[in-house]
């Protein structure tokens, strides 16, 4: 069993930025990494350090039981480990390849055929972040094998375990990005109204900064409220902020500026108090979000 002091050796796959953070922050652990990619001079620098050049994907699949993989998506990791699936047998395979959650059950599904153990997983970092506190690893799969590895994956950054359905790690870093597009879609919005009256964009981002971190700060109390299936409205109702999304349409029309995001933001509140939701608090907006689009919507 792998204890938090030991060592563990393991191989991995892809050496693009990401991975050739992964490799080293395992290097600097002291874990005797295999490394292999298809350009093998991307490697240079990590056998500098101590780690060892496969010479072919054959050799670094067989060179160790936990096998890491980090490729640009999962046609790739397929087109990669298809042809040698006979190779995985008894190994682990930790998967930090982004993707969907239907491909990450259906990857698992196939390693399973092979004999192979399938931990899916994500990493929500930049590589400069690999092996620091900013580093968030996900995993999902087999509790078993999480536990077994864990020491040596934390060597990449504080990391959880989600659950069996391999699905989760995926689904949770499609929401995760859904949260930051939405941050980063408001902040141009925001951006674009302002510049419109000759404020510099750099004037807004402080603004900015301050008010996501109170707006976060709300969302414990609301996931409260959306487990519970109860939305009190504890600071203003759906009623009050549909007024003020009337605001920044109309003053996004002034301005001469795009106009779908507010619209789209305003059509939400308008679609929970067609419901009969005006009353509640923002959190009931969940009720919209969980019903389908309509088609052509």
């Amino acid at each position: 069993m792998t204890t938090k002091n030991s060592t563990h050796p393991v191989t991995v796959l892809g050496l693009g930025l990401m991975g050739r953070a992964l490799a080293g922050a395992f290097l600097r652990d002291g874990h005797p990494t295999t490394v292999w990619n298809r350009t093998a001079a991307k490697a240079d620098d990590l056998v500098a350090e101590g780690a060892t050049l496969a010479g072919s994907l054959q050799d670094a699949l067989t060179a160790n039981p936990l096998i890491v993989v980090c490729v640009s998506d999962y046609e790739a990791l397929h087109g990669l480990l298809d042809p040698h699936g006979d190779l995985l047998e008894g190994r682990v395979l930790v998967n930090l390849t982004s993707g969907t959650s239907e491909q990450a059950r259906e990857t698992a599904a196939w390693a399973a055929g092979l004999g192979a153990t399938y931990l899916d997983g994500v990493i929500l970092a930049v590589p400069q972040a690999i092996a620091t506190p900013d580093a968030i690893l996900l995993h999902s799969g087999p509790a078993e094998a999480f536990e077994q590895y864990e020491p040596v994956l934390r060597s990449l950054g504080p990391t959880t375990h989600l659950g069996t359905d391999h699905g989760l790690s995926a689904l949770h870093d499609i929401a995760v990005l859904g949260l930051m597009w939405s941050v980063l879609n408001g902040f141009l919005q925001g951006a674009a109204l302002l510049g419109s009256a000759g404020v510099p964009a750099s004037a807004f981002a402080d603004l900015t900064t301050r008010m996501a971190a109170t707006v976060a700060d709300w969302t414990p109390g609301y996931a409260k409220q959306i487990d519970e299936g109860a939305y009190p409205a504890y600071d203003s109702t759906i009623d009050t902020h549909l007024a003020a999304m009337d605001h920044l349409v109309h003053e996004s029309e002034a301005a001469g500026i795009n106009t779908e995001l507010p619209k789209s933001v305003k059509a939400f509140a308008d679609r929970a108090i067609a419901a009969g939701r005006g009353g509640d608090g923002y959190a009931a907006l969940i009720e919209v979000f969980r019903t389908p689009s309509e088609v052509g919507a």
